[in-house]
C-alpha cells in the first residue's frame, strides 16, 4: 500500500509517504504560509520515495478540526491532487491523528485535546483499533475546558496542545500525561499510516466528496462577547 497523507489544518504544515519500505515525511511548524509550502513539500516526498503521484493507491486528507483556513487548504489540496490522479481520498480527523501517536504499546485509551483558540478545546476520545488504528468514543466536540470528559473506565493517555494551553485539563481522573504530549500536533505521519489501513480496509471515497469537519460554525467572538470576557466577574453580595 502506498499513500500520500497530506495536512495543513493547525500550525503543522506536513506530508508523510507511506510505503512498504516505510515513511518518508515533512514537518514543518508555522504561523502562516501553508499553502504555498504544501505542494513543494509533496513534491519533495514523491521525489525521495522515487514515486509518482499515480503510482499511489490514495490519499490521506487532514481535515480538521483546526484552524478554518488551514481546514480549508488541507482538504483543497488533497482534492487537487487526488483529482489529477485519478485517487480515492481517506478523510483523517487531527483528533484521530494525535490519538494514534500515544495508542500504541499497550497503550488503548486516548483523550485527544486541540486549542481552539476563544477559550475553547477541540477534543475526541479514542481507543486503539486493530482495523482501523483508532476509532472514536462518542463524537468530536468543541467547548471550555471545564466541559472535557474523559468517557473512559481505567487511565488513559491524553495527547495534544490543548493540554498546554488549559492546564486545567491535567485534573482529569486517571489521566496519564506523558512530558511531551501536551506540546504535540497533527502529523501526516500518522495520517498516512491510518489512510494506508482504511484504503485496505475499502473506506477510500471519491474527492469530491471529501469535506471539512469544522466541528464549531464560529471563527471568531464578537465585539459584545469581547467585551464581556474583559469585564471583572460581577461581585456576589454577601
Amino acid at each position: 500500500m502506498k499513500v500520500l497523507a497530506v495536512d495543513t489544518a493547525t500550525e503543522a504544515c506536513s506530508v508523510a509517504v507511506w510505503t512498504e519500505a516505510g515513511v518518508i515525511a515533512r514537518f514543518k511548524e508555522m504561523g502562516r504560509g501553508h499553502a504555498e509550502e504544501v505542494l513543494g513539500m509533496v513534491e519533495a516526498v514523491l521525489q525521495e520515495a522515487g514515486l509518482r503521484l499515480s503510482a499511489l493507491d490514495g490519499i490521506a486528507a487532514g481535515v480538521g478540526p483546526g484552524s478554518f483556513t488551514g481546514v480549508r487548504i488541507s482538504v483543497s489540496a488533497a482534492q487537487g491532487l487526488a483529482f489529477g490522479a485519478d485517487l480515492p481520498v481517506v478523510p483523517v480527523t487531527s483528533l484521530e491523528a494525535l490519538a494514534s501517536q500515544v495508542l500504541q504499546d499497550g497503550i488503548d485509551q486516548a483523550l485527544a485535546c486541540l486549542d481552539a483558540r476563544m477559550g475553547e478545546v477541540y477534543w475526541g476520545a479514542y481507543r486503539a483499533d486493530i482495523k482501523r488504528g483508532v476509532t472514536p468514543v462518542g463524537t468530536l466536540a468543541v467547548g471550555p475546558a471545564s466541559s472535557v470528559l474523559a468517557p473512559f473506565q481505567g487511565s488513559f493517555h491524553g495527547i495534544g496542545r490543548g493540554f498546554g494551553a488549559y492546564p486545567e485539563l491535567h485534573g482529569l481522573p486517571r489521566l496519564v500525561l506523558p512530558p511531551a504530549a501536551s506540546h504535540a500536533l497533527p502529523d501526516a505521519r500518522d495520517m498516512a499510516r491510518l489512510g494506508a489501513l482504511r484504503l485496505a480496509a475499502g473506506e477510500g471515497i471519491d474527492p469530491a466528496d471529501l469535506t471539512p469537519v469544522y466541528v464549531r460554525d464560529k471563527v471568531a467572538l464578537t465585539e459584545a462577547e469581547r467585551a464581556m470576557a474583559k469585564r471583572p466577574p460581577a461581585v456576589q453580595p454577601g
